[in-house]
């Protein structure tokens, strides 16, 4: 079940809000759970008992932790990380790395949805009550609710336990709370609806295109389309998850901060999926030694944080290669190609985060290597066709330069200037009553527009479901 679906917009989610109302504040967290694993049931169906599964492990070591001398709490750790991180690798990485030693199984394994989102929580959990940051959780449907809560679950973004304990043991709803969060679930849905689904429309005609009859024109309109696709997929993705957790009490941080802008990479990665940055900073970097040490030991930490970043995205070289690629930038700057970059102009600094981001989508998109070194080659001018594509030339028409330029003009933040994240947040000096009147009138045009194109199209994917 994904959030864009009609079925999601006009039954599951009606009836849970409506039901969540009725039940007795004693009986919140067990129906919100109940409500998370009938919306993961729906598509995975059985795999569920594996996140139950995960559940218990989890809710089993945190309780041990508290009873088991300090010397043997290392012990108890590696056997929890262990324990949660088996099924991540059977499920997603087993065919991969029997490939690399030559054994093939007869077919691929199912990977259930969000195991990598759910997976990273409970690791969370566990290193968090090992480190004392927060104490054991005592009740298994507290606990399963933080790890199987719907409006996160498949997709984020990564909510560590420290930053919601508290709110899972008591939370409240308020009218503004409760409209905040409406507000930026329907921009959420216009992001992936009326953004993100014509992008990526662009995009797999483009990078469908047999290498010989790709033009250079279209393969950089290609992985523009894609670049746009990915961002306004998985930030509406979040805005949605982020709107939806309003709805219910919870206040889940900021996952995505207008990434495009960024004048380095380094300044992208605080802006770009800030959850699984902060994850692995917090989890991996920092633990490994961060840049307390050396120089190099602090180059080396990256390409680790790097690789398994790209690892953890898919079992493929391509997200190896786009993690080390964005790695070796990370590197190159805290050297003094850092401090050649930002003596440059700003608007060369963007543009070279730009180039550098739009070059890792492509290896991030292609089907294989191979694809993706072609891809680039004719991005260069090397090769392919001399006139654009028949099916491109078919797409190309007045709604799509509209919506590619409403794409550009949203990754600015003077879309933020006009209806931002909160009345708090406004920037622009004009009366409350036109502001608020221009928000109702946008936001239900989003609403209408969105609903429409879903009743009326079956493109509709999810991007980061697959990891």
């Amino acid at each position: 079940m994904v959030f864009s679906s009609l079925f999601f917009l006009f039954y599951f989610l009606p009836v849970v809000l409506i039901l969540y109302w009725i039940v007795p504040n004693r009986g919140k967290n067990l129906f919100l759970l109940l409500a998370s694993l009938y919306f993961y049931a729906w598509g995975e169906g059985l795999y569920v008992f594996l996140m139950l599964l995960v559940v218990l492990i989890n809710y089993l070591i945190g309780v041990l932790f508290e009873k088991t001398p300090p010397i043997r709490k290392k012990i108890l750790l590696a056997v929890g990380v262990g324990l949660n991180l088996l099924p991540l690798l059977f499920y997603k990485y087993s065919v991969f790395f029997l490939s690399l030693v030559d054994i093939k199984l007869s077919q691929t394994i199912h990977l259930p949805i969000g195991i990598s989102f759910f997976t990273f929580q409970a690791l969370s959990y566990l290193v968090d009550t090992y480190r004392q940051t927060t104490t054991a959780q005592q009740n298994f449907i507290n606990l399963g609710l933080y790890i199987a809560l719907f409006p996160q679950l498949i997709a984020g973004p990564i909510v560590r336990y420290h930053d919601v304990a508290k709110q899972i043991v008591s939370r409240k709803v308020t009218l503004s709370s409760f409209n905040y969060g409406v507000e930026r679930f329907i921009l959420g849905l216009g992001k992936k609806v009326l953004l993100a689904n014509p992008m990526g429309q662009m995009a797999d005609i483009a990078y469908g295109i047999p290498q010989t009859d790709l033009s250079t024109g279209v393969a950089w309109l290609g992985a523009l389309c894609y670049m746009l696709q990915i961002f306004y997929d998985f930030s509406g993705y979040s805005d949605m998850a982020i709107g939806l957790g309003h709805m219910f009490g919870f206040r889940f941080l900021e996952n995505f901060n207008f990434p495009y802008i960024s004048r380095s990479i380094q300044e992208f990665w605080r802006r770009w999926h800030i959850s699984l940055s902060n994850w692995f900073r917090d989890y991996l970097y920092i633990p490994l030694g961060g840049n307390r040490i050396s120089p190099s030991r602090t180059m080396l930490n990256l390409f680790i944080v790097f690789f398994l970043c790209g690892l953890w995205h898919g079992a493929s070289w391509n997200f190896i290669v786009w993690g080390l690629f964005h790695g070796c930038f990370l590197a190159l700057e805290r050297t003094r190609f850092g401090k050649f970059i930002h003596a440059l102009p700003k608007l060369v600094q963007h543009l070279y985060v730009v180039l550098v981001v739009l070059i890792g989508w492509v290896f991030f998109r292609a089907d294989n290597l191979v694809q993706a070194l072609d891809f680039l080659k004719i991005m260069a001018g090397i090769g392919g066709a001399a006139s654009m594509h028949i099916n491109i030339v078919y797409k190309l028409d007045v709604l799509f330069f509209i919506t590619f330029s409403a794409a550009v003009f949203c990754v600015f933040p003077f879309s933020a200037k006009i209806l931002p994240r909160s009345d708090s947040q406004r920037q622009v000096t004009i009366p409350d009553t036109f502001f608020h009147g221009f928000k109702i009138l946008l936001l239900s045009l989003t609403l209408i527009l969105s609903i429409a194109a879903l009743a009326t199209d079956t493109y509709n994917p999810f991007i980061y479901f697959r990891f």
